[in-house]
C-alpha cells in the first residue's frame, strides 16, 4: 500500500484517497464522497446511517470496505472507511441526492452501451476508436491498438483451451511473454512509464505495439501447434513467444541505435508523436 495520502477536488470541496501498489487501484474516502453529494453538515454521521440502511437491504458494499488511515482535518492520521472504484460507483447509486443523479445517469448510460455492445460486438470497436481519438492518439497508432486487442483474445483463447482459468495465472503468463520480449515485467514496464492503473498498451508508442503483437502473436501460434496443457506447459510456450519478438527488437536495436523500451506515456503524447512524426 502507497501511504502517501492525495487529495482529489471536486467542486471545491476535498476527497482524500489512497493508492494500493499491490492491487493498482485507487481507494477514495465514504464519508468525502458523501459530503460532496449530500452537502451534509456531518457527513461522518450520514455514512454512519447509511451503511446501517445498506447492511439492513443486503448491500455488500459495507462487507466490502475497509478502514485505513488518513490524515484528517486536525492533521493527524485516523481511520477512515474506503473503497475501490467499483464499491464507489455502487455506493453512488444508493444515494438520494440531486448531486448525485448525473453519475447515475452516465452509469445507466453505460450499461445501455454495454448491452447494446453485446448484441452488436462492432459498436464496441467503434467507441473504442472515437475514445481514442478524443484522448489525441494518431489513427494509425489506434489501428495498431484495435489489432492488437484481436491477437490479445486469440491468446486468451489458447490460454483456456490449456486449462489456464484464473486471473493470477493469465498476469502471470502476461509478465513471462513480455519480461522475455522487453526485459520488463508488466509491473517493472510501467513503472518506467510513469504509469499505476493506466492500461500499459495504451502507453505504447507504435514500435512497442508491434512487437507486444508479435509476441503475443508467436505465442498464440506456438499454442496451437504444441497444444499444451496447465501452466507449466503454457509458461514455456509463453517465453518461446516472447522470444521472437526479443530477437526482433535487439535487431532493431542495432540497426537504429534507438531503444524500444520507451519512458513516453499519454500524458507525453504530443512528445510521443512528433518523435514518431520525425521518424
Amino acid at each position: 500500500m502507497d501511504n502517501s495520502n492525495k487529495i482529489k477536488v471536486f467542486e471545491d470541496k476535498k476527497v482524500r484517497t489512497v493508492w494500493d501498489e499491490e492491487k493498482e487501484e485507487w481507494l477514495f474516502s465514504i464519508v468525502d464522497v458523501c459530503s460532496v453529494l449530500t452537502d451534509s453538515v456531518d457527513p461522518t454521521a450520514y455514512w454512519r446511517k447509511l451503511k446501517q440502511r445498506l447492511i439492513a437491504e443486503g448491500n455488500e458494499t459495507v462487507t466490502k470496505c475497509h478502514s485505513l488511515k488518513m490524515s484528517a482535518l486536525d492533521g493527524k492520521m485516523r481511520l477512515t472507511d474506503v473503497v475501490d472504484v467499483e464499491e464507489l460507483l455502487r455506493l453512488i447509486q444508493s444515494i438520494p441526492s440531486k448531486k448525485a443523479e448525473p453519475f447515475k445517469l452516465w452509469l445507466a448510460q453505460v450499461g445501455r452501451e454495454r448491452l447494446d455492445e453485446i448484441v452488436d460486438p462492432e459498436l464496441a470497436i467503434d467507441r473504442a476508436f472515437e475514445m481514442y481519438l478524443k484522448k489525441g492518439y494518431s489513427e494509425s497508432w489506434i489501428n495498431q491498438r484495435i489489432k492488437s486487442m484481436e491477437i490479445r483474445k486469440g491468446l486468451t483463447n489458447e490460454f483456456k483451451r490449456a486449462g489456464i482459468e484464473n486471473t493470477q495465472q493469465y498476469a502471470t503468463l502476461t509478465d513471462i511473454i513480455t519480461k522475455e520480449w522487453s526485459g520488463k515485467s508488466t509491473k517493472e514496464y510501467k513503472v518506467f512509464k510513469g504509469l499505476r492503473k493506466e492500461n500499459l498498451r495504451d502507453n505504447m508508442t507504435n514500435t512497442e505495439l508491434i512487437l507486444n503483437m508479435l509476441a503475443e502473436s508467436s505465442t498464440t501460434d506456438f499454442a496451437k501447434n504444441e497444444s499444451p496443457q496447465g501452466m507449466v506447459e503454457t509458461a514455456k510456450v509463453a517465453k518461446k513467444g516472447g522470444s521472437v519478438a526479443k530477437a526482433a527488437r535487439e535487431e532493431y536495436e542495432v540497426q537504429s541505435g534507438v531503444k524500444v523500451v520507451s519512458p513516453f506515456n499519454v500524458l507525453n503524447l504530443k512528445a510521443l508523436k512528433d518523435k514518431e512524426n520525425k521518424g
